[in-house]
């Protein structure tokens, strides 16, 4: 037996980094080929062989075609790299990312042209279907439907607008607990009490949400559209959601009668999911065009688009980092605590606490950070009774709404023609009898603006804005395992013995006699693994090789079956192809 080498030597993998903000290079990583092992390359020509046929008859035109288009090839797991460089032609870009990224992450990534493909590939065990992303799910499943301008179209019109929805800290639990689950998933190592207790913590997050946010919403929206969609008519649909191009398991079923399908509207941001389970209801879009005209629908109801009261109401009730934008254009990010109105319901004073950022069209005003504005911010708005005092001079502003501002003005700041910024020392600000800002605590800073014109999710200038969430990005991990080590060098030799082969059309005597010792060894240390008895099926049904093994395979893969009814199904499928 020769002993055991990689697929591929270990290879940098340059990112794209000339396209990728900086604060975004956080979440990708390095694609490492080498953490591939044979099994894992099995895993992917599987995945592979059973899809190609039926997506041939049941997935989006454009799927079989946007493999090809993409250079994902049956026979290997791909290069991100690869990748890359065939979605530039489309006007797009890849990424490498590990495991579950922040959605606003993900979003940001998918508003910019940038598609992230997580570089893990799902465990033998999870073969048809993983709650955690992985290449499969990113590379063989959203990849190839953007070589449809249409649809690439709604991706990035979908990025942009889901970034800049409001989220909740509830939101970010249920993310958080979502994230740990597919890690313990996927984890070679995690014991049975581990995954117990990551989904005791999904459930408990899940149960702590108490009202829905614009962003759960719009993950909503993409879970039952980029995700599990369906596309065409209702009789005969045909499916282009990654989520289930790239589960063979609940891709095979999702168009039977079980599953009922419902016309794809803005209603379906109404519809909850749960990641662990096959989807009981799929949406039906009649065309990709259909679904930008949805969400713009949905966008119209957003705090980005509404401002005012209503969005400033959104923004207190999230606890988390937004952005509140006045006529002036100046941008204030940061957590809104409070915000005063009129008796009419006009907004007159804005309150943040914690760190804030003024800024104008999405740069951080020099001077303006959370450096500055480390313990909050607060600012009057709205129009003013009195002119504003020449800098250098002490005076008075007196607002409609009653706010007064007294002190000495040290500067102002000016965008596009705008006075955006007045800044004032030796400063009061009071309404009525309460102290509002008084001198020792520093400079006073008027963001200036009459009205909230929008506001929306995350900072202005997420650069110069602290992450809210802590602690490194995972590495790309390995299935390699103490358990299935001495399996790996088996599946490994089987695939060079094929691809030979495949070049001479012949497996030589030599070759069947360490295909005999490769199936004996799977009898004395591996009698549960299906997969390579298949690939051993496969030689002797292209080659002719008159194995006496066939006979002992085919009845060891029937005792698999009975006792695994998700082996079962793969083995049946499987079994087509030989």
């Amino acid at each position: 037996m020769k002993p055991a080498v990689q697929l591929t030597a270990k290879l940098s993998v340059k990112l794209i980094t000339e396209t990728i903000p900086e604060y975004l290079l956080r979440y990708t990583c390095t694609q490492d080929p080498s953490l591939y092992t044979a099994m894992d390359h099995a895993s992917w020509r599987y995945i592979m062989r059973v899809a190609k046929p039926f997506f041939k008859a049941h997935a989006h035109p454009k799927y079989l075609d946007g493999l090809v288009e993409t250079g994902i090839s049956e026979e290997r797991i791909p290069l991100i790299s690869e990748i890359d460089h065939c979605l530039r032609k489309f006007g797009w870009r890849a990424v490498p990312v590990s495991g579950f990224i922040p959605v606003a992450v993900f979003l940001e990534f998918q508003s910019l042209g940038i598609l992230p493909i997580a570089a893990d590939m799902r465990k033998i065990e999870n073969l048809s279907y993983t709650p955690a992303p992985d290449i499969v799910h990113e590379a063989a499943g959203h990849a190839p439907i953007l070589a449809d301008s249409h649809y690439a179209n709604y991706l990035r019109n979908y990025g942009e607008v889901a970034r800049r929805a409001i989220s909740s800290a509830q939101d970010i639990a249920v993310y958080e607990a979502i994230r740990n689950l597919s890690v313990v998933k996927e984890d070679p190592a995690a014991t049975p009490a581990e995954v117990e207790a990551a989904q005791t913590q999904l459930n408990q997050a899940i149960s702590a949400v108490d009202y829905v946010t614009e962003s759960a919403y719009l993950s909503r929206m993409a879970w039952w559209s980029t995700e599990y969609g369906l596309i065409g008519s209702m009789n005969h649909p045909k499916i282009y959601g990654a989520g289930l191009l790239s589960s063979i398991g609940e891709s095979y079923h999702c168009l039977s009668h079980r599953v009922r399908r419902i016309p794809f509207t803005a209603d379906c941001i109404n519809m909850n999911y749960d990641i662990t389970r096959p989807q009981p209801n799929l949406f039906v879009a009649s065309s990709f065009d259909e679904l930008n005209r949805i969400l713009e629908e949905f966008t119209k109801s957003m705090a980005f688009r509404l401002g005012g009261l209503e969005g400033l109401a959104k923004a207190k009730t999230s606890g988390t980092t937004t952005t509140t934008v006045l006529d002036t254009g100046i941008q204030i990010s940061g957590t809104l605590a409070d915000f005063h109105t009129t008796d009419s319901g006009v907004p007159f004073y804005l309150q943040f606490q914690g760190p804030t950022q003024l800024a104008f069209e999405d740069h951080e005003i020099d001077g303006q950070g959370v450096a500055h504005h480390a313990q909050g911010f607060g600012t009057a708005i709205g129009k003013m009774k009195t002119p504003t005092p020449k800098v250098g001079e002490t005076g008075t502003l007196e607002f409609d709404s009653g706010v007064l501002v007294q002190g000495k003005l040290k500067g102002k700041v000016e965008r596009a023609g705008r006075t955006v910024i007045l800044s004032f020392e030796d400063c009061t600000v009071r309404l009525g009898e309460k102290i509002l800002f008084q001198p020792d605590w520093g400079t006073y800073d008027l963001a200036c603006g009459e009205k909230v014109i929008s506001v929306f999710g995350g900072a202005a200038d997420r650069t110069c804005f602290p992450d809210r969430l802590l602690g490194p990005m995972p590495e790309q991990k390995s299935n390699l395992t103490k358990e299935n080590a001495g399996l790996v060098p088996l599946y490994l030799r089987v695939r060079e013995i094929r691809e030979a082969a495949q070049t001479v059309q012949l497996v030589t005597p030599p070759q069947k006699l360490e295909l005999d010792r490769i199936h004996a060894s799977l009898e004395v240390s591996f009698p549960e693994d299906w997969l390579l008895r298949m690939e051993l099926l496969e030689l002797d049904g292209t080659y002719a090789m008159g194995a006496g093994w066939k006979a002992t395979i085919l009845s060891r893969l029937k005792e698999i079956e009975k006792r695994s009814p998700t082996h079962a199904e793969l083995i049946e499928r499987g079994l087509k192809l030989i």
